[in-house]
């Protein structure tokens, strides 16, 4: 018994720290996971959780871009750019939830979301509630600060399933449209994309070498 005891009482600290290791682990993979300024998923994360949610069917993929974020930073500096990004992305992950679905930062000011929405006209009044929300001004300073947004979005469903690459290609094309208006949203009919790509992105998105002010 006592032998047995002993060898408990080894294993004790030895359990305890293979624990916190394991709980640490667990803290640093999710921490990998989220973009660290506003705490939503980074990309990778964001496409396997879309993947799963496009099983859904009913289901829209939407693409946002800031308008007037550059002017931010150059007018206020950095920092009410970083509190931009942060109230922002807290606007979208709230709209997210709400729509059963999910937010994501891609990179820079760019986002991206995946939610339920079972027909066309739901998605319209959606994409409005969140343009509504996103463009509402914050306080930076004492200061009323504006940001716009652009939006673009692909509903899939039986009739226009595509896989998520296309579909946040599709999204991001529309979004484009929507910009090239002058901001709002709008939302892509069919799969086939209309732009040329260059490595795979859009021509105009930062990193193809050809991007648009």
């Amino acid at each position: 018994m006592s032998q047995t005891m002993g060898a408990l009482a080894a294993a004790l600290p030895l359990a305890a720290g293979w624990g916190v290791h394991s709980l640490r682990l667990r803290r640093r993979i999710e921490a990998a996971r989220l973009d660290p300024l506003t705490n939503l998923m980074r990309r990778e994360a964001f496409e396997a959780r879309a993947g799963r949610e496009l099983r859904k069917h009913l289901t829209s993929v939407v693409v946002i871009d800031l308008d007037g974020f550059k002017a931010l930073n150059d007018t206020h500096g950095h920092a009410a750019g970083d509190v931009g990004l942060v109230i922002v992305a807290a606007r979208l992950n709230d709209w997210a939830i709400r729509m059963g679905g999910c937010a994501a930062r891609l990179g820079g000011d760019e986002f991206a979301a995946v939610v339920t929405t079972a027909h066309h006209v739901d998605l319209l009044s959606a994409l409005e509630d969140l343009h509504e929300t996103l463009c509402q001004s914050f306080t930076f300073d004492g200061k009323p600060v504006e940001l716009g947004a652009s939006i673009g979005a692909i509903r899939h469903d039986d009739e226009l399933a595509g896989t998520l690459p296309v579909l946040m290609r599709r999204a991001d094309e529309a979004m484009y449209v929507a910009k090239e208006s002058g901001g709002g949203w709008y939302v892509a009919e069919g799969l086939d994309p209309v732009r040329d790509t260059v490595n795979g992105r859009r021509a105009g998105r930062p990193g193809t070498g050809r991007e648009v002010a």
